[in-house]
């Protein structure tokens, strides 16, 4: 209550804040309000200015510079940023992206051989060349200088680069370690500007470091929090034609204000779509276009594959779940699904759904042939990249992170892989706590806060997502008015302390038949505008609902 009256908050956002450890001073300045003059300045950032001193020096030269990233939205627009700033600046630059289907993840071989073509002097890797080291020795042989840019795991060795820039290096002072590969991107902008041209106004590329961030589920804490919250005002004043067409189109039509969680599930999924199902430079090409008929019409391709990867996902989770039935796996310590012919580049997204939905480790594989390549992902806290580690004998390849990871395996190793790793597995989850279900609620709704202000103050606390989930909210009490399904959904009028209002439960459409108007119930959900009604009600996003007050 204290906090609530000094801060001038609602109650229960107060106790959100509370329980966050963010009620004094600094701290709690810095999350209500943050700004990009609260960033870390970069001047401990390792290889900064030699980075970008090369980079200066092949625009000043007219040098060919391409600029590499990688095939996820990171990568996307990382590619974006720091290629529209080079050419901003005189540079003579070509941006390329790298195909999953074609050389896979990274500077891989068929990727050299595609800078090699573009006449380039300066290579410059963009979410990608932290572990590419025979790629770049063999760039260096040809005569091409590299800078890599990535924020992935950092390898013993030494890399073949100019600069590396990476905050993981153990030699690097840069004290915030969460920006991912576009925030970096931004960085070194910011350090060819001083360089070249301090007029320039680089906030106007924080529209595509919000994307990049929001999509590599980075943590919305310090520096992401300041550039993400600027980069989201950025995207609302649609002066980038690509992505204004991309969030128009992820909003149904309608042009409105993007929270982070939009982006995370309307934006970024529109960027990936190319490259999980083919070629991605269609998503480059649409973020880096000028001209809005152009842009309007790759958008509209973007969006058909967006389309074609949600029934492929939609089916292959289907086979995948039917999978983990008939094989009696759904109490197992983690969970292996492989079958013949499922995209590769789809099969994270569905590993993604499946660690949710068992709250346990998860890898699926798409075969073909004898080979094939799978996603890993876990819940919070499991240490996935060394549940791989203890069980890379029996795999061809592996690489990622604590809770993200790709694998390549043979077939008839398919077997002898899962009983490992589901081994390892079960070993590491003794030392951990129980996974708290996704619904658990993080505040109740103080009954003295009036709904409407409530979510006003939600508001900000964006943006939301990692390492600032939106809070789960516990409504108690709540008079059940209509029940209705919508295409699976479940979609609920209640009232609230005399107020009707909307709730809307995704994929909780089989709950319907147990509810009957009169019904008196218990929701865990998140508060947010019914965008369908205008914008200025408020509506729950339903994770959980139980019978009785």
């Amino acid at each position: 209550m204290a906090l609530a009256e000094r801060v001038g908050l609602t109650i229960t956002v107060a106790d959100v804040l509370h329980r966050r450890g963010a009620t004094e001073g600094e701290i709690l300045e810095r999350w209500l309000d943050p700004k990009l003059s609260h960033l870390t300045p970069p001047d401990a950032m390792a290889d900064l200015d030699a980075g970008a001193s090369r980079i200066t020096r092949a625009i000043r030269n007219r040098e060919r510079i391409c600029v590499f990233g990688d095939y996820d939205c990171d990568g996307i627009t990382s590619a974006a940023i720091l290629s529209e700033v080079i050419a901003t600046l005189g540079g003579d630059v070509t941006a390329l992206v790298a195909n999953r289907f074609a050389g896979g993840y990274g500077l891989s071989e068929m990727a050299l051989d595609r800078v090699r073509a573009t006449g380039a002097s300066l290579l410059v890797t963009c979410d990608c060349g932290s572990s590419d080291h025979a790629r770049l020795a063999a760039a260096r042989k040809a005569g091409i200088d590299a800078v890599v840019i990535d924020h992935h795991l950092v390898p013993d060795e030494p890399l073949p680069a100019v600069a590396f820039l990476n905050p993981h290096r153990p030699d690097c002072g840069f004290p915030y370690k969460g920006l991912a590969s576009c925030g970096l991107a931004l960085f070194v902008a910011a350090a060819l500007r001083r360089q070249l041209d301090p007029k320039l106004d680089i906030r106007r590329w924080l529209d595509l470091v919000a994307v990049g961030t929001i999509a590599d589920v980075a943590p919305l804490d310090g520096d992401n929090r300041a550039l993400v919250r600027a980069g989201l005002r950025v995207i609302a004043q649609g002066a980038r034609p690509g992505l204004l067409a991309l969030t128009v189109a992820g909003t149904g039509g309608r042009r409105r204000p993007m929270s982070a969680e939009d982006v995370a599930y309307q934006v970024a999924p529109r960027i990936n779509a190319p490259g999980r199902l083919g070629d991605p430079q269609v998503a480059l090409d649409t973020l880096r276009a000028t001209d809005p008929e152009r842009a309007w019409a790759l958008a509209a391709r973007m969006e058909t594959l967006t389309e074609r990867r949600r029934e492929l996902q939609r089916q292959m989770t289907e086979e995948a779940l039917s999978d983990i039935e008939s094989k009696g796996w759904a109490d197992a310590p983690a969970i292996f699904v492989a079958r013949q012919g499922w995209n590769p580049g789809i099969v994270g997204i569905v590993a993604g759904r499946i660690a949710d939905r068992f709250g346990c480790p998860a890898i699926v594989v798409g075969l073909d042939g004898d080979r094939g390549r799978g996603s890993a992902r876990a819940p919070s806290g499991f240490r996935l990249y060394d549940s791989l580690a203890a069980s890379r004998d029996e795999l061809l390849a592996f690489g990622g992170h604590q809770a993200a990871a790709g694998v390549e395996i043979a077939r008839d190793r398919v077997e002898a892989f899962r009983a490992h790793w589901t081994a390892a597995c079960a070993a590491q989850r003794e030392g951990l706590p129980p996974v708290t279900p996704s619904y658990h609620p993080d505040v109740c709704l103080d009954p003295r806060d009036d709904l409407r202000a409530v979510l006003a103050d939600l508001e900000k606390l964006e943006p939301t997502g990692e390492a600032n989930p939106a809070p789960r909210v516990l409504f108690e009490d709540l008079e059940v008015l209509e029940v209705r399904t919508i295409k699976g959904h479940l979609k609920l009028d209640l009232r609230l302390r005399g107020e009707v209002v909307s709730a809307f439960g995704p994929d909780l459409g089989e709950r319907a038949a147990s509810l009957s108007p009169g019904d008196r119930v218990t929701l865990v959900g998140k508060l947010k505008r019914d965008h369908f009604r205008g914008g200025d009600l408020p509506e729950i996003l339903i994770m959980y609902v139980g019978r009785g007050g």
